[in-house]
């Protein structure tokens, strides 16, 4: 297919708006679904490392716990065999 000159390329035998119109569509879904996939992968991995954070803290907290229980358990049985 050949045109004569560049506004016959843009008019496209008379289906030009509907050619850039499907053009224009497929262009700004796919801008649109990158946008979205990179702005859910940051979310996902900001939501990864903040349920990391958490569950750090809640094996700081229990080995705290466990470790005052031992000390306890120490204190009593020593308390006992006195």
């Amino acid at each position: 297919m050949m045109f004569d000159s560049f506004s016959a390329f843009i008019d496209m035998g008379g289906y030009g708006f509907y050619v850039w119109l499907s053009y224009g569509v497929a262009a700004a879904l796919l801008i649109v679904l990158t946008i979205t996939s990179v702005t859910s992968h940051k979310r996902v991995i900001k939501n990864i490392a903040q349920r990391k954070l958490r569950e750090d803290k809640l094996r700081q907290v229990r080995k705290q716990r466990d470790s005052k229980e031992k000390q306890l358990k120490t204190s009593q049985s020593e308390e006992v065999t006195e």
